[in-house]
């Protein structure tokens, strides 16, 4: 049985813009664990620099991410954000033990 395809995204706010970035992608937290596929999506935020996210996501499959990634609450995140985020960074991982 394939393992679980592990997300690792950042995502750093733009100065200035914390909040507003913060409640998008709170917003996007619940229609994403209804998704099929979709078995754990986790926001952190760091306690140095706050305008720095993480999420920490876990999926059944690459495919079921990848519609995701098409959904259409996270569209409404990316327009809302739009010019509010300095980067993302999108790392795909496997886990090796546990």
């Amino acid at each position: 049985m394939p393992k679980p395809l592990t997300i690792v995204a950042t995502i750093i706010a733009a100065p200035g813009h914390e909040d507003l970035v913060e409640k998008e992608l709170i917003k996007a937290i619940a229609p994403t664990l209804a998704e099929a596929g979709c078995l754990q999506y986790d926001l952190h935020q760091d306690h140095n620099q706050p305008g720095l996210f993480l999420f920490f996501e876990n999926w059944a499959t690459r495919e079921e991410w990848l519609v995701h990634m098409e959904s259409d609450h996270l569209a409404e995140m990316k327009q809302a954000t739009e010019g509010k985020i300095e980067s993302t960074v999108i790392n795909e991982m496997t886990q090796i033990v546990g």
